[in-house]
């Protein structure tokens, strides 16, 4: 039986007249990659959302006609209907998820490349995790550490206002991070995505994850939109939205609250974008863990902006490990507001993460080129900005325009060491360059 004999009355008449066809818009860069000054050129993607225009009729794989029912396991059924919309001839097509129920999934990979040269899941159910931790910890460790992964799909576009419920509450009180004598293993992601081009995330709920809540991982031209990304605020290492290994990724009008950073930049990204962000409680917006156990990292042109963050531990926080090598650069963090945030504006070229003390190391990730320009609101400590610059490579080119930072009753002060600062026009509060 084909997929419009399966679809009924209702869903061929949506076919008939629904069209969706998704473009992502990027422009490249007028600067180039030996362009050492002025970081606001780091301006990230632009990416126009999808567009409806003319084409031909939808082919639609409701996932209730493979099989799936609420409340089972509804796995497999999952997987033949994403199977037949990846394959099929038609195109567009569409993976549906009905609204109204709460489908049960397994750890779940949904696999291209795919013969429809344009497909859209579209999620409007509500989508849960196992809560048993087994079910990850008995897998081989290359499949341990995701819930539902989209791998290897160009124009791929997921979406509908759905849930996606990682049930992680089993994880966190097991970590070794809440519970000191428990040994310390990688959760899985919730949503994550690999080696997808022309990728389109928008519209979705994603919450309570075992570990991080949506993974961009070595994907081109992305734009993560209106995404609502929440956890409770003691959950460890639930991040909201990492970027690794990715370009021209843009992210935004999302609300991130998780135990963890609202955003986080990794080695290999460049040319990523952050706007319309709003974030707390959480950790901040950071790039980094940058050069871990003496590696190589690198990330370039990021531009975060139009951020709000609220309670959160770190606000822009840049973030690499002694004796590690690579750079992090043409970096710009503007129009700004935070509220009672603990570290507002931080440099951490010495970053240790570890049971027992870092000593110092002769190498470093370089830090240069960094702009941060109109950002305003409250600190909750009294070193409002604070650069741990390394000895051996400094952080250079670090320009502060039109920062405001005040406290609740005290004076706040700028810590900067190893660090080549410029400030241009009034900065409070003031930070004296060491070099």
């Amino acid at each position: 039986m084909g997929p419009l004999q399966r679809m009924g009355p209702r869903k061929l008449l949506l076919a008939s007249i629904t069209t969706v066809s998704i473009f992502l818009h990027m422009f490249p860069h007028a600067h180039s990659e030996t362009d050492a000054f002025p970081p606001e050129a780091a301006d990230g993607p632009y990416a126009s959302g999808p567009e409806l225009s003319p084409g031909p009729a939808l082919s639609v794989f409701d996932v209730d006609d493979y099989g799936a029912s609420a409340g089972n396991d509804a796995t497999e059924a999952f997987l033949r209907a994403w199977k037949e919309a990846c394959n099929s001839s038609s195109d567009p097509s569409l993976f549906l998820v009905p609204g109204g129920k709460t489908y049960r999934l397994m750890p779940v990979s949904f696999t291209g490349p795919c013969r429809a040269t344009t497909i859209t899941a579209m999620i409007k159910g509500t989508l849960e995790a196992p809560s048993n931790r087994s079910v990850w910890l008995d897998r081989p460790s290359d499949l341990s550490e995701r819930w539902i992964a989209f791998e290897d799909v160009d124009h791929l576009h997921v979406m509908g206002g759905g849930t996606i419920n990682g049930n992680g509450h089993e994880w966190w009180i097991n970590s070794c991070k809440v519970n000191k004598t428990m040994p310390c293993v990688r959760g899985p992601t919730a949503l994550y995505f690999q080696s997808c081009e022309h990728l389109v995330v928008e519209d979705l709920q994603v919450r309570d994850s075992m570990q991080m809540h949506v993974v961009i991982a070595y994907s081109w031209k992305v734009l993560v939109s209106r995404l609502f990304v929440t956890a409770p605020g003691w959950s460890p290492n639930t991040d909201g939205i990492h970027v690794s290994n990715s370009r021209d990724v843009l992210i935004s009008s999302c609300i991130i609250s998780t135990g963890d950073d609202c955003i986080s930049i990794v080695s290999g990204s460049a040319f990523v974008r952050a706007t319309g962000i709003f974030c707390g409680p959480g950790h901040g917006i950071s790039i980094g863990s940058l050069g871990a156990n003496k590696s190589w990292a690198h990330v370039s042109d990021v531009l975060v902006e139009k951020a709000t963050l609220v309670g959160t531990t770190n606000g822009v926080r840049i973030k690499t490990w002694q004796g590690g090598q690579g750079f992090a650069e043409r970096i710009t963090f503007q129009d700004i507001k935070m509220y009672n945030v603990t570290n507002p504006i931080i440099i951490d070229q010495n970053y240790c993460d570890s049971k027992t003390p870092c000593s110092e190391q002769e190498s470093a990730v370089a830090i240069r080129n960094i702009r941060y320009s109109s950002i305003h609101g409250t600190s909750a400590s009294k070193v409002a900005v604070n650069f741990i610059c390394s000895k051996a490579v400094h952080c250079d080119g670090i320009v502060m325009q039109d920062v405001s930072l005040a406290g609740t009753g005290s004076y706040l002060t700028c810590s900067s060491l190893n660090a080549r600062v410029m400030e241009l026009g009034l900065i409070s509060p003031y930070c004296r360059s060491d070099m």
